[in-house]
């Protein structure tokens, strides 16, 4: 019958006589019930399937074991006389039944039941299997002719007590007869010279791995005085073993072939294929393959970075510009026998071989095709100078997907030197023109940005906001510009004409918020160096000369071109989260524009993902991190997921050099700064608002939870927009033209607590959120209650944020009210002592950036700063997110709002539903 059931259930059919019972199969199409004779071929044939049903797995297992009883004789006439039963059973016995049951036990049976069905189905073997005529073979049970028909009880009883007495006269056989297979390599000195090996068949117990013995004598050897020791079935299980190996590596179909399955000789070719992959196929198997010594395998492969450049023979040479612009490295092969790198001549012996059996210093060795492939074709790729340093900083190169060590030569180690005492080495004097007293961290930069410039190398300047990074810049150009008087009193060119370090002008690219930051700060510490703005309807190129123009990224993108024309010296992109998305229409002009260095100033330059910290080293940095999707799949990829942490570490090492991050809280990096004091302010809802909290989770996790998968993630922003709406107070979620303020939400009440107490303090305040229109009715509420304030958002002009700025430094308003993403980055406000946090954002370094507006150098009295938060919402979810990623400032931070919508829908309910705590 070609029923073979897989997939479905089985039971045991009890008969009486226990020959009469039958086995029940069921899969998804029918239900069929075989005799139990026609039953065990079909549980012998399934037994070692992974996938089978359970049931099936316990009739299976105890099939076999009663077949071996029978075998063994453990049946006797049951006390009436009218059936066979196993009997003479022993500990062992007992204890193999044992097993069974509790290995196989499944639903629906305890261990009682199973064992029941284990001991009916033993008595129906030993009252079916013995029922057959005395000529019955096992070739002939395999036969397509109905099975012999059974013979008198009578006749077979006298046959069966004869058998178990001679079974019993000679004893138990107590010999190894579960075997595994395993194969050794041999060969001789003719055999090598021509390239052909043999392969000789050794048989293992199974319990004792040190009781071995070539599969000739196991074939050849028999009878229970056998010199190797195995049992009589030792073989059966032998080629059982052969079988699954040659499943395995199917040249071994060649053995089972044989009358004795002893050695077969291997050509080139079949050598070849055991080196590339058979031996792995075997061993995972289970079937060790063993090399002589005398037939090496140690040759090993790594990846060895040169230069290529034809520029010169000078390559230990350092110059500006990192061995010039037409230089070019190579990654390239190198193989080793023991260790020792095999020389040109027996490369190229290999290269020529034509089997994997080859002559090395007089030892024989043996190659696989990859070896002799590399051999072959020894250069990989040649890449960029600075695609050479990233392989000299992590030491490891790629090749298809599989990581090699990069051995690197005598010139990029000084290179990695320079690099790595760039934040450690000598520090470069401080430019005489310059009009400031450099702090020891900020000249600590300096000398960084000089040393990686000088290179040719851009750099990015991630301190914290605060800290100095534009005087910095200032005094980075000033130094360039005597490094290239110097130069120019040297008569030192470059091969295109221009002097070498001869510093010409300086482009800074910024916020348009920071155009009269900048211009001030260089006319206040550099005076007499030449600034103007590139900005507006005027605007004009000409004579720019060796001084500074500055931007803004709309003026950029529109005027890219144009800016290309002009051979910069440096190009400074202030703020240069403003193009972490590499695809926008500012990143993509911004690197159009050459120069002979860049420099990326930021305090985030991770916001969301580690593909905005790619965006800005692959601006400045061209080629170091490769390409996006190459990135991805390198570095973010295995960083984010947290699976590979020495990726972190790899990846540290590539981007240290090139990215300086210090904070306030760094030791010795601003201790006259005072104290900050953060405060979160944990507030209830109104009635109103919890009413309009609850109906708006019930309405939109309903239709979430019936949506597709585009419309569920706008259904989910939406709410979680909603919700934090309803937190800041009900007008602002319902939009009310002309809403009446008090008495509706605890954040307006705290807030004229607060006000009103720093305003008679004569202080200041930073008065943050995140919405245009919660921030226009603050404005309203001030008004009414006779506050002095101003309001600074998106659509605020350029001359007019400067002059707000000025009139809260000079104390003419006490309160200053900001959206968090205009008023966020690069104001100097240190009139504030006071900071709040109305509503709170997804990241945390986006509100710390806004809380630098105060809290930064020019700072004198301490600041306070307040967030308030909504009790029992998700707000307060929101919360015990930012506190665990701080810890983790500067790695992966998650994806905020987007990453939300990923969230299950029980995950989202949970997050989202209000907690006892909100309700008051």
């Amino acid at each position: 019958m070609s029923f073979v059931p897989v997939t479905g259930p089985a039971r045991l059919l009890v008969g009486e006589p226990p020959r009469e019972g039958s086995v029940e199969f069921t899969d998804e199409r029918r239900t069929i019930v075989m005799p139990v004779r026609g039953a065990l071929p079909v549980l012998a044939k399934v037994r070692d399937q992974d996938d089978l049903h359970p049931s099936v797995a316990l009739l299976a297992g105890a099939a076999l074991m009663g077949l071996q009883l029978v075998a063994a004789g453990r049946f006797a006439p049951e006390p009436g006389g009218r059936h066979w039963q196993v009997a003479g059973l022993d500990a062992d016995d007992e204890r193999r039944i044992a097993d069974l049951v509790r290995a196989r036990a499944h639903d629906g049976h305890d261990a009682a039941t199973a064992e029941g069905t284990v001991r009916a189905l033993l008595d129906a073997i030993a009252d079916t299997v013995p029922r057959t005529s005395p000529g019955t073979s096992r070739h002939r049970a395999r036969a397509t002719a109905p099975p012999p028909a059974p013979v008198s009880p009578d006749d077979f009883s006298d046959r069966l007590q004869q058998r178990i007495a001679r079974i019993r006269s000679r004893g138990r056989d107590d010999r190894p007869h579960l075997v595994s297979v395993s194969f050794r390599v041999e060969a001789d000195e003719e055999e090598l010279v021509a390239g052909a090996v043999r392969l000789v068949t050794q048989v293992h117990a199974v319990d004792n791995a040190a009781h071995v013995a070539d599969a000739a004598e196991l074939w050849e050897d028999v009878g229970p005085d056998a010199a190797h020791g195995f049992g009589e079935r030792a073989r059966t299980h032998a080629a059982i073993a052969l079988r699954s190996a040659a499943d395995a590596w199917p040249v071994l179909d060649r053995l089972l072939d044989l009358r004795v399955p002893d050695e077969i000789v291997l050509d080139s070719d079949e050598i070849l294929s055991l080196l590339d992959h058979g031996a792995a196929a075997l061993t995972e198997a289970g079937h060790q393959v063993m090399w002589p010594k005398y037939l090496d395998r140690d040759v090993t492969q790594r990846v060895e970075l040169g230069r290529r450049s034809s520029a010169g023979p000078r390559e230990e040479a350092l110059h500006d510009g990192l061995f010039g612009p037409q230089a070019l490295f190579g990654f390239e092969w190198q193989l080793s026998l023991h260790g020792e790198e095999l020389t040109e001549e027996e490369m190229d012996e290999l290269a020529r071989t034509t089997s994997p059996i080859i002559k090395l210093r007089d030892n024989w060795v043996a190659v696989d095709s990859g070896v002799i492939k590399r051999a072959r074709k020894r250069l990989i790729r040649t890449v960029t100078p600075v695609q050479a340093i990233a392989a000299t900083l992590t030491g490891v190169v790629d090749v298809e997907d599989v990581p090699y060590e990069a051995v690197v030569g005598a010139s990029l180690l000084k290179v990695r030197e320079r690099l790595a005492a760039a934040t450690t080495g000598e520090l470069v004097d401080v430019p005489v023109a310059l009009r400031a007293e450099l702090r020891d961290y900020q000249r600590r930069g300096l000398s960084w940005l000089a040393e990686l410039t000088s290179l040719g190398l851009g750099a990015c300047l991630a301190d914290d906001m605060g800290l100095g990074k534009t005087v910095t810049v200032i005094a980075l150009h000033l130094h360039r510009q005597e490094r290239g008087l110097e130069a120019r009193s040297a008569r030192t060119s470059t091969d295109d004409g221009r002097e070498r370090g001869a510093g010409g002008p300086t482009l800074v690219v910024c916020p348009a918020s920071l155009l009269g930051n900048w211009e001030a700060e260089i006319r206040r510490f550099a005076p007499g160096v030449a600034v103007r703005r590139h900005h507006g309807s005027a605007r004009d190129l000409g004579d720019v000369g060796t001084g500074f123009v500055l931007t803004t990224y709309g003026t950029m993108r529109n005027d890219a071109a144009l800016l290309a024309e002009v051979p910069w010296d440096l190009v400074v992109a202030d703020e240069a989260q403003h193009v972490k998305n590499a695809r926008s229409a500012a990143a993509r002009a911004l690197r159009t524009i050459p120069s002979a260095a860049r420099v990326a100033l930021t305090g985030t330059p991770v916001e969301n993902d580690l593909t905005e910290l790619w965006a800005i080293l692959d601006w400045a940095i061209p080629g170091l991190l490769g390409s996006r999707n190459a990135f991805r799949k390198v570095w973010a990829g295995p960083i984010e997921s947290g699976l590979e942490p020495t990726k972190a570490r790899q990846f540290a090492d590539l981007i240290g050099p090139f990215l300086l991050r210090r904070r306030k809280s760094d030791p010795g990096i601003a201790p006259e700064l005072p104290p900050k004091t953060e405060t979160d302010h944990v507030l209830g809802l109104s009635r109103e608002q919890v009413v309009l909290y609850e109906t708006l989770v019930r309405e939109s996790m309903r239709r979430i939870e019936e949506a597709d998968e585009e419309t569920r993630r706008g259904l989910v922003l939406a709410l979680l927009t909603g919700l934090k709406q309803i937190c800041n107070h009900p007008a602002h979620f319902l939009r009310q033209a002309n809403p009446k303020l008090r008495g509706r939400s605890e954040k307006l009440e705290l807030l004229d607590e607060l006000v009103g107490t720093v305003v008679a303090e004569d202080g200041a305040i930073l008065l943050f959120t995140q919405y245009v229109a919660m921030a226009r009715l603050l404005e309203r509420h001030l008004a009414t209650t006779g506050v002095p304030h101003q309001l600074l958002h998106g659509g605020t002009p350029v001359r007019e944020r400067e002059a707000m700025v000025a009139r809260f430094q000079a104390g003419e308003v006490p309160v200053f009210l900001l959206s968090l993403k205009a008023g966020g980055t690069g104001l100097n406000l240190t009139r504030a002592d006071h900071v709040i946090h109305f509503d709170r954002w997804w990241n945390p370094a986006v509100e710390d950036q806004a809380t630098d507006r105060a809290y930064r150098i020019g700072q004198t009295r301490p600041v306070q700063v307040h967030r308030f938060v909504t009790e029992g919402t998700i707000e307060e979810r929101i919360a015990e997110l930012l506190r665990r990623k701080r810890s983790l400032a500067d790695s992966v931070l998650a994806r905020g709002e987007t990453a939300l919508t990923e969230l299950s829908d029980a995950e989202l309910r949970d997050l989202v539903e209000l907690r006892p705590g909100g309700r008051r």
